[in-house]
């Protein structure tokens, strides 16, 4: 069996976003990847997945798929994942992460089909995320017809670059119209983000509902002062981060 330490972490973070109720039914995957080739001498990166339409109850080791960053099955003899094609992508263009998690949670799905990026509109986000939650582009016409798992990937990669993100600092966005994908430098940390970013989708859903009204003076989607949501970025991440144990 290849990759039998990964395997087992991915297998853990598909198991744990379905108990943390981040993927109803059998929507939603998670994946990770050794860029270090399996005898540690450089041979071609691979990425562990989750197979297509298998129930997360019933998942084992031998399940879960193999393949390269050009999607060529390695090992395996179920079909992956149909979003692989969104996950090598994120891995070609991110090299920093080494595992993915896409969703389909309740609050972070509903911003993605409302069209609508997550303002940091508090200091829980502001632990995780620098800045707002991004927003893809909708996928073109021509951009679904011409591979639209690919193109999804590529969508996503296309809005770090405008924006001049750090996926490391960023680590999930909103896909218009579809739901949320996730990632960290572990599957592990993957799925820790996937469930930061559903909780502060429900959060920001609240906090907008409670500001409608004429009590309120500012808009509703107005975020805290920057100068806070850095200061509580840079204590957990940052050069000269306090939180936690050294």
């Amino acid at each position: 069996m290849l990759l039998a330490s990964l395997r087992e972490q991915v297998l853990h973070a598909n198991r744990e976003i379905a108990r943390r109720g981040l993927a109803p039914h059998t929507f939603g995957n998670a994946s990770g990847i050794d860029r270090l080739g399996i005898d540690g001498t450089g041979r071609e990166p691979l990425v562990v997945i989750k197979p297509s339409g298998v129930d997360y109850a019933s998942l084992t080791l031998n399940d879960l798929v193999v393949a390269n960053l050009d999607g060529k099955i390695i090992e395996g003899s179920l079909r992956p994942s149909s979003d692989l094609d969104t996950h090598t992508c994120l891995y070609r263009e991110f090299p920093q992460i080494g595992g993915i998690v896409h969703t389909h949670s309740e609050f972070a799905t509903s911003w993605a089909q409302a069209g609508r990026p997550i303002p940091c509109l508090g200091t829980t986000h502001a632990d995780y995320f620098h800045g707002p939650v991004p927003l893809t582009e909708p996928l073109t016409a021509e951009e679904v017809a011409e591979g639209y798992v690919r193109s999804t990937g590529a969508v996503i990669a296309r809005r770090f670059r405008i924006e001049g993100l750090d996926p490391l600092a960023v680590p999930g966005v909103l896909v218009s119209g579809h739901a949320p994908f996730a990632w960290g430098k572990t599957p592990a940390e993957a799925v820790e983000h996937a469930d930061v970013l559903e909780y502060i989708a429900r959060l920001a859903y609240r906090t907008i509902l409670l500001r409608l009204g004429p009590d309120f003076p500012g808009p509703s989607d107005s975020g805290i002062p920057q100068y806070v949501s850095e200061h509580h970025y840079q204590r957990k991440h940052g050069p000269k981060a306090t939180y936690g144990q050294r």
